[in-house]
């Protein structure tokens, strides 16, 4: 499946649906960090 197509938005909607999703929003010139313990994929999107 080509994903290439889809906006950044539609993907990030879909995502954090999922189960085991964990979604951290930080707002603009307010800083956040996000701790982790275990298996992770952290993706950073600046938009």
């Amino acid at each position: 499946m080509d994903l290439s197509k889809v906006s950044t938005k539609d993907l990030l909607d879909g995502l954090s649906k999922r189960e085991g999703v964990e979604v951290t929003i930080a707002e603009p010139y307010k800083d956040e960090t996000v701790k982790v313990n275990g298996l992770a994929i952290v993706l950073v999107i600046t938009d």
